[in-house]
């Protein structure tokens, strides 16, 4: 298989050498350095039963597409009980799963033919908020003199019966809903279906740390911590200074990384993860790579932490899509850079990801209009496999995914989207202009149904999908990739390998070069008496380089046959190793 896999990279024009099927053997470091992740979007990867929605039977069915791809651990977005009023991040019942997935017995049955393939199975926990169909909060909401009253955040109305503060919703509208029963208004940093736990209550921790111990029996390999950055509220609840036009302000700013909330996780981590091998990873949105060595490393609460200085590096304005800012590649770089260097001051370990189901496709998102889909989409591969840090894969990112550009909003299922279309309206923009920010930044985009084949609706369910299907989906497809030498899927199969052949790819230092090139994201892996360089063209233009960086090194593999140095073709990806005597 290895040899007709090294066939097919040589006759697509991708360079190797040195390749084979083993990953690095650096004992001091933990599976979970060393292996690829991959975000599955339950939903959306493959529908076992003909009803339209992906489920957990379909993963099994697929497998091997994963291991074929070197991942060995696979990150499933909420599949418990939920009204999925948000696609699942609204958690009815954390014990079981979902019937829209399949059962536990499915589950179980997923967590061992994964591991028959050296793949863990990471759930996502979603513990800032619950549902509030959750029997927690509905005791909670009955009354004030129940076991649970204290588990959520309520407040009192104002004087006037107005909401406690002018906190918005991430989602828009007020943070606050009123609870008839209570007489008060509860706190929920997204939608009012998902009311915020009550942190300070130790009751609640100790029922969380419950959840997860109960998963860790089950035999998964790690979690994701949604929306982590939020669970600790201010001391006192005040109004926000007001950043929009109706006089609220954004709970993000008044909330997030509150003093204190170290503490909790410190007691989470200990009494979670002390004694396993799982790993543990924040969605810290908010934390700055300055704050990094309090996350991670030795004295961290997390083994790694999603922050969001790369992919927020246009960001638009909380209430307008339309509005975004202009950015250069120095820049760009500097956002990795700053977060490997901060991270790895304190033996922390990075997540390396483009993607994921809350942000656009990569290929739209940091290319050039003009670039071309697959060569672009290999640049952009080469750098998320080859970066120090464990790599994070979104379904379909292999395959070269695009984001959607569907023309009516009534297309769109993402409630996120649909509230910012309206923002947009609300703020004047006309009606192409409001389409052109979803196309830009709908969550739909990461979450169309995986393209099996070429079949009707891809092969991912022979019902209605719940989403459409892609319109590209004939060419853009597992089977049709898997035939064509030259295809992104085989590329990332080749550089999955060679990341595992070469052991300064896994346990490597990171060194950025030629930070000033307006073109190119060049650095260096430097481990063990051997320095990969990486070269990246993520422009349409030929770029040239000091060739002195690679002086007596080999090509390990290119995505160009013709690869010369000093010089990359547009869009060229290329990585280079010396070995010292």
């Amino acid at each position: 298989m290895w040899k007709k896999l090294i066939a097919l990279m040589l006759g697509a024009g991708m360079v190797c050498s040195g390749m084979t099927a083993c990953y690095a053997e650096d004992t001091s470091f933990p599976w979970w350095k060393k292996t690829i992740a991959y975000e599955i979007y339950v939903r959306s990867f493959k529908d076992s039963d003909g009803d339209g929605t992906g489920d957990i039977r379909g993963i099994i069915s697929e497998l091997d597409h994963l291991e074929n791809l070197g991942v060995g651990a696979v990150w499933l977005t909420p599949c418990y009980v939920s009204p999925q009023a948000d696609n699942g991040y609204d958690i009815e019942d954390y014990y079981n799963i979902d019937p829209d997935y399949g059962s536990m017995e499915d589950m179980e049955e997923l967590i061992a033919e994964a591991k028959k393939r050296d793949i863990r199975i990471v759930m996502d926990l979603v513990f800032n908020h619950t549902s509030d169909q959750c029997e927690w909060f509905r005791e909670s909401s009955a009354g004030r003199d129940n076991d649970k009253s204290d588990w959520y955040i309520w407040r009192d109305p104002k004087p006037d019966g107005s909401a406690p503060t002018n906190w918005r919703s991430i989602f828009g509208g007020s943070a606050w809903t009123y609870d008839e029963n209570r007489g008060q208004y509860y706190l929920h940093t997204f939608l009012s279906e998902q009311p915020d736990l009550n942190w300070e209550n130790p009751e609640v921790r100790r029922a969380l740390i419950d959840v997860a111990d109960y998963w860790v029996e089950k035999g998964v390999g790690g979690f994701r911590l949604d929306a982590i950055t939020y669970i600790k509220k201010p001391d006192t609840f005040d109004d926000g200074e007001a950043d929009a036009e109706d006089g609220t302000a954004g709970i993000h700013a008044v909330t997030a990384n509150t003093d204190g909330i170290l503490d909790f996780l410190h007691e989470f981590k200990a009494e979670v993860q002390d004694g396993t091998d799982i790993f543990m990873v924040g969605e810290a949105n908010g934390v700055l790579p300055e704050d990094l060595p309090e996350w991670v490393g030795e004295n961290g609460v997390f083994d790694m932490v999603f922050e969001f200085s790369h992919v927020l590096i246009d960001a638009p304005s909380e209430m307008d899509w339309c509005k975004t800012r202009a950015w250069t590649l120095p820049e760009w770089k500097a956002c990795f850079t700053e977060s490997q260097e901060k991270t790895a001051d304190t033996g922390g370990w990075y997540p390396v990801f483009l993607e994921n189901h809350d942000q656009p496709r990569s290929i739209s998102h940091f290319l050039p209009k003009d670039a071309d889909r697959v060569a672009g989409g290999k640049a952009l591969a080469a750098l998320l496999l080859t970066m120090r840090g464990t790599p994070f894969i979104m379904e379909g990112e292999e395959l070269g995914y695009v984001n959607v550009s569907w023309d009516d909003i009534d297309d769109y299922q993402d409630i996120s989207t649909k509230n910012h279309y309206d923002f947009a309206l609300a703020a004047g923009h006309s009606r192409e202009e409001a389409m052109e920010g979803v196309h830009r930044f709908a969550r739909d985009s990461a979450r169309t149904p995986m393209q099996w084949d070429g079949s009707e609706n891809a092969g991912f369910t022979t019902g209605t999908p719940w989403l459409p299907v892609y319109e590209d989906y004939k060419q853009y497809n597992v089977e049709s990739e898997m035939a064509d030498p030259d295809s992104l899927l085989n590329w990332y199969i080749a550089l999955s390998r060679l990341r595992g052949a070469h052991e300064e790819l896994v346990s490597g230092d990171y060194e950025e070069l030629f930070h000033d090139e307006e073109q190119i994201f060049a650095f260096s892996r430097e481990y063990g008496g051997k320095r990969a360089v990486v070269l990246i063209n993520l422009s349409t233009e030929e770029a040239a380089y000091d060739d002195s960086c690679v002086e007596g090194a080999g090509l390990l593999l290119s995505t160009n046959r013709n690869s010369v140095k000093g010089k990359l073709a547009p869009l060229e990806a290329a990585v280079y190793e010396t070995v010292q005597g």
